[in-house]
């Protein structure tokens, strides 16, 4: 792989990492930013973070193919592979079909706007996609870097590897909370995790693959299924959980602090500590 991760990153909303952030995340060894939430299409704002910086990978996780056309995008993607070498993974996926009112099917969207990027010159080493299902897992080997699955556990990450094969990226995201009160940190965890995620259909039909059941999906979510997609405990006790990601078989994890709000760096520092 060019583009180098490392074992793990972090993974937050793009309007909330700002220059100071991630240099104080690339001083603590982290080797990837992943910036999620629709990142914009100029990619203006990843520039600034690999100007900031010297070293650190930045992923956009995901540019919304819907949003953002691949001419455009593809463009961007030139200008920064040009000025920060192997420093840029673009992480694009089609979001969640309820938010979208087109014509077109998510999965034939997804080949069309890689077509556009192979056109646009950007590399299949240079892109990775957003992928939970059998399906989009396989076109992310055939057609980009892997996959960037979100909002899975160690189960999925298995089954991912198995149907991947070495030699492709596979790069979970998992949410944490550091808090070693379990009723609070599933407080904090249930929120983010049920609004939007749990009612939406391919993270539904991705949990239910794993073998959750509707019970543990409704209603906000199971306190087991709560506390497998939001880890949480003291810094070594998620630490170990993160890294039955990598022992899974992921070559990376980018991890999500909750809540959102909340100044990241304790979290991130702590588990440095543990992970680094």
């Amino acid at each position: 792989m060019a583009v180098n991760l490392g074992k793990y990153g972090i993974w937050r909303w793009w309007n909330g990492v700002d220059e100071e952030l991630a240099v104080e995340i690339e001083k603590l060894g982290y080797g990837a930013i992943w910036l999620g939430g629709n990142p914009p299409g100029d990619l203006a704002h990843i520039e600034k973070l690999l100007d900031a910086t010297s070293s650190i990978t930045i992923a956009t996780g995901i540019v919304n193919m819907w949003t953002d056309d691949a001419p455009t995008v593809g463009a961007s993607y030139l200008r920064i592979a040009a000025n920060h070498p192997d420093r840029f993974l673009l992480g694009v996926g089609v979001g969640h079909p309820e938010a979208q009112q087109e014509y077109q099917k998510p999965y034939d969207k997804i080949v069309s706007y890689l077509d556009q990027l192979d056109e646009a010159g950007v590399p299949a080493e240079g892109r990775a996609l957003a992928a939970l299902g059998p399906k989009v897992l396989d076109l992310s080997a055939r057609r980009a870097l892997g996959a960037h699955p979100y909002l899975t556990t160690p189960e999925h990450t298995r089954e991912a590897r198995e149907q991947l094969g070495r030699g492709v990226l596979l790069a979970p995201e998992q949410k944490v909370v550091l808090d070693t009160d379990a009723e609070r940190a599933r407080a904090t965890a249930r929120p983010p995790i049920n609004n939007p995620y749990l009612g939406l259909v391919n993270y539904r039909n991705n949990l239910k693959r794993l073998g959750w059941s509707e019970s543990d999906i409704d209603d906000g979510g199971s306190d087991a299924l709560i506390d497998r997609l939001g880890l949480h405990g003291d810094a070594a006790t998620v630490a170990a959980g993160i890294k039955k990601h990598i022992d899974a078989g992921a070559d990376h994890v980018s991890i999500q602090n909750l809540p959102m709000k909340d100044d990241p760096l304790p979290t991130y520092r702590a588990l440095a500590e543990h992970l680094l």
